[in-house]
């Protein structure tokens, strides 16, 4: 079986956060799905569990941080190209996200940028040249 990862946030809006990961590409899954939690596929690897904040306290009585002003995680997804992430911060942004809230990265063979969602969670999006990469490195792998 292949190992997935189902990344859960907690959100104060479940059907704007829908709307805004929909836009995004994501497809919602109403198997897993209800009025406090979207189940929003980005790959078949890939799921986030937007929880409403009533339902986050269900599986935790940690304190919900808002994410606007602090932040614990950066997640991050591989693009195809430069392109495909200034692509994804422009969807984003166009679904009322926040564009580049961390440092562009350019490093010739690397280029990532980042956003925003509704919620204040940041995503980034990063293209790498493998073929660049495994060229430079000293074992050439």
């Amino acid at each position: 079986m292949t190992q997935m990862i189902f990344i859960n946030l907690p959100v104060a809006d479940v059907r704007a956060s829908t709307a805004f990961y929909e836009a995004l590409g994501a497809t919602r899954n109403e198997m897993f799905s209800n009025e406090t939690t979207s189940s929003m596929v980005i790959s078949d690897a890939i799921t986030v569990m937007l929880l409403a904040h009533e339902r986050w306290r269900d599986f935790s009585s940690r304190k919900i941080p808002n994410a606007k002003e602090s932040a614990q995680v950066l997640l991050c997804l591989s693009r195809d190209s430069r392109e495909a992430c200034d692509a994804a911060v422009e969807a984003a942004v166009a679904a009322g996200g926040t564009a580049d809230p961390t440092p562009k990265q350019d490093l010739g063979f690397m280029y990532g940028r980042s956003f925003d969602d509704p919620d204040g969670h940041i995503w980034e999006v990063v293209w790498m040249d493998m073929a660049a990469v495994e060229a430079s490195s000293p074992t050439g792998a």
